[in-house]
């Protein structure tokens, strides 16, 4: 059977498909009547399930991280699309469950990112490209950096989303830092090595994306930098000086902008401070992108104001219903 393709779902088609629980909600109503709700989803998308108190018995057992077999039939709630089901779901068992179905992918081919990282490292002379090359020639390090997601939850929550979301920053930061007179090479560099602590950081499991051990205890910032610093010492003696080093680490540990936010310091360059923006760019540009393209928002196709604010977002989203041909 072919992949149920979740966004072009419509209210009352019927489904009845393997798919991943991604999240399981227990919850109660006013009155003291227990329901759950279920996030179930494959990689085209997700889609959510009101159990209620009568067919609470439907999912006992169900947890997140499983695969089940649904039967249903799509329907409106509160102007969002979710699933309404018709029997009890039956849990797949995991040695059958191919990870690459059920976990959401980017849509970008991974080799056309790869070509834009390989030319603008192809741009990069001296000290500076034999750094990125530290990691970026690295075949088992590149094949990491392509399955990580940008994100457990949040912006670029993908297979590949963190390739794509460092190209992103990368292209949004080089067309900034050329209209102020920056370095180029210098910005793309940044931009290439901001989020490496994300490889050591998330883990890339059948139930979805999670936090490793040291992405909980020290975070991907951090992280970065240790490795950055692990990996400058392959170099030899004077190949990078001091300051160029600390200028690399400056990158890393101040692109999330303020301390509230997680930077170590604020950006002091001209080069961290568009990096940092291009990064807000490219995580706030694939919050609005997901959120214009998500059923559980919008109730209809057609459907001009999402029903419910995004949690992303942290209000609700405008689609737009003309054009400007």
């Amino acid at each position: 059977m072919a992949p149920l393709d979740i966004p072009r779902l419509a209210v009352g088609d019927r489904v009845q498909h393997e798919l991943l629980v991604r999240e399981r909600d227990d919850k109660t109503t006013k009155t003291g009547d227990p329901f759950v709700i279920l996030k179930l989803g494959n990689a085209t998308g997700a889609l959510s399930v009101n159990v209620w108190k009568e067919f609470v018995p439907l999912v006992e057992g169900v947890r997140p991280g499983q695969v089940v077999q649904v039967i249903g039939t799509v329907e409106s709630y509160r102007g969002a699309k979710q699933l309404k089901l018709t029997s009890a779901p039956r849990v797949v068992a995991l040695a059958a469950a191919n990870a690459d179905e059920f976990l959401p992918r980017v849509s970008v081919g991974i080799d056309e990112l790869w070509s834009r990282v390989d030319a603008w490292r192809a741009e990069m002379r001296g000290s500076l490209r034999a750094v990125v090359d530290l990691f970026f020639a690295d075949d088992v390090f590149r094949e990491r950096f392509a399955r990580a997601p940008g994100a457990t939850r949040g912006h670029h929550a993908q297979v590949g989303g963190l390739l794509l979301h460092s190209c992103e920053v990368a292209n949004i930061a080089r067309a900034a830092v050329q209209t102020m007179r920056g370095d180029i090479a210098l910005v793309t560099a940044g931009a290439l090595l901001h989020d490496i602590g994300k490889v050591e950081a998330y883990s890339v499991e059948l139930a979805g994306f999670e936090n490793t051990q040291s992405g909980h205890l020290i975070g991907h910032i951090v992280l970065g930098s240790l490795m950055l610093d692990e990996r400058l010492r392959r170099l030899p003696d004077g190949s990078v000086s001091a300051a160029q080093r600390l200028e690399l680490h400056h990158f890393i540990q101040s692109h999330h902008g303020i301390p509230e936010f997680g930077a170590a310091v604020r950006p002091m360059t001209l080069e961290a401070e568009l990096l940092h923006f291009a990064d807000q760019s490219s995580a706030k540009g694939n919050d609005f992108n997901d959120a214009v393209d998500d059923g559980e928002l919008f109730a209809s196709p057609d459907a001009e104001f999402s029903a419910k604010r995004s949690w992303r977002l942290e209000r609700r989203v405008w689609r737009r219903t003309h054009t400007w041909d």
